[in-house]
């Protein structure tokens, strides 16, 4: 499922293509992707796009938006005959194949939304129902040392099961999760309470340090996650720890070694992270 880099991704590229552009129609291929009247967005102007955790907001001019969830399949994908860009394979089926879900046409371009698998989903909303306050605090905006800190504190779970619940802190998933505490030096099975300030405070630093690699890489491609103008992230080829199984440690040499841990699979270095 693509992560906060990802996600925050697709904003400013959204950000950069769709804002100004005036939505003409919605064409609705698949009814279970697509909830609410589509009438209160056509015929509107885009004002605005914004993310909260792994979730996108597309504001409109009449106090209406559009929200999204890509969940693990989801892609949105612009086109415009301005743009040139080969699309990448990962598109399976193409645009307006039997994976286009839903197509916005828009007065100056057209935006996709395909999916592979049909968990993601769109949905009109009155912005003023958008309760930010569900949103639990993420890294690069709003999570605190204090607040991080006092919620490790207070759990006896295993610190990467903690560090990927949407409920607690919003935008980490596997990968970064992996990442982040390889630079930290834990391991994921440590217990959050166990931790010692010291390294609460690394592995604070190491989650913002791990998301801006994934940012500056434009996500992680590993799977399904495209940018809206249809190429690859690079992340996944400068990856730490994630997805490297049987490679050496690129600290001390050891062989990376992968086990499953809250279902999701587990990347770490028996030497360097205790």
């Amino acid at each position: 499922m693509p992560e906060l880099p990802e996600v925050e991704t697709i904003k400013l590229q959204l950000e950069k293509y769709v804002v100004g552009a005036t939505i003409k129609d919605i064409e609705i291929l698949s009814e279970k992707i697509f909830s609410g009247d589509k009438d209160k967005a056509i015929g509107h102007k885009i004002v605005g796009i914004r993310r909260f955790a792994k979730q996108l907001l597309i504001d409109l001019d009449n106090n209406y938006s559009i929200m999204i969830h890509v969940k693990m399949t989801g892609q949105l994908l612009y086109q415009n005959p301005k743009i040139k860009n080969q699309i990448s394979p990962k598109v399976i089926g193409g645009l307006g194949g039997k994976h286009t879900h839903v197509i916005f046409r828009l007065n100056d371009g057209d935006l996709y939304y395909n999916d592979v698998r049909q968990f993601g989903w769109i949905r009109i909303i009155k912005s003023e129902e958008l309760k930010i306050n569900n949103f639990a605090p993420e890294p690069l905006k709003d999570l605190t040392l204090e607040y991080f800190t006092n919620l490790l504190f207070k759990s006896r779970r295993n610190i990467k099961v903690l560090l990927m619940d949407q409920s607690k802190i919003g935008g980490i998933g596997n990968i970064y999760a992996n990442d982040a505490l390889w630079l930290a030096g834990i391991s994921p099975r440590s217990t959050a309470n166990s931790l010692q300030p010291k390294k609460v405070k690394k592995l604070y630093n190491s989650i913002h340090t791990a998301l801006k690699a994934g940012l500056k890489y434009g996500g992680s491609s590993e799977s399904s996650y495209v940018t809206p103008d249809g190429q690859e992230g690079e992340y996944q080829n400068h990856t730490l720890v994630y997805g490297r199984q049987g490679k050496p440690c690129q600290t001390c040499g050891t062989k990376i070694e992968k086990f499953f841990l809250g279902g999701r699979g587990t990347y770490w270095c028996k030497i360097c992270q205790k």
